[in-house]
């Protein structure tokens, strides 16, 4: 007796592109220094801003939330 071979899925989740351009926001974020002083949701949204679009800042575009 011979079962039918079942389809495999991809897991859903993160790609590895996906978390070095992240793991690469947050270095240059950092080195920009908006992940340092994060006492208000201002500060915490410009942070998090900065990571995701870090090549905003590489040229130039000041993304501190005032």
């Amino acid at each position: 007796m011979s079962y039918a071979p079942t389809a495999t899925r991809s897991r859903p989740g993160f790609g590895l592109l996906v978390v070095v351009y992240l793991v690469a926001g947050g270095i240059i974020a950092a080195t920009h220094h908006y992940w340092s002083n994060l006492h208000n949701i201002k500060q915490i949204v410009s942070a998090l801003l900065a990571t995701v679009l870090w090549p905003l800042i590489l040229v130039g575009i000041n993304l501190h939330i005032h």
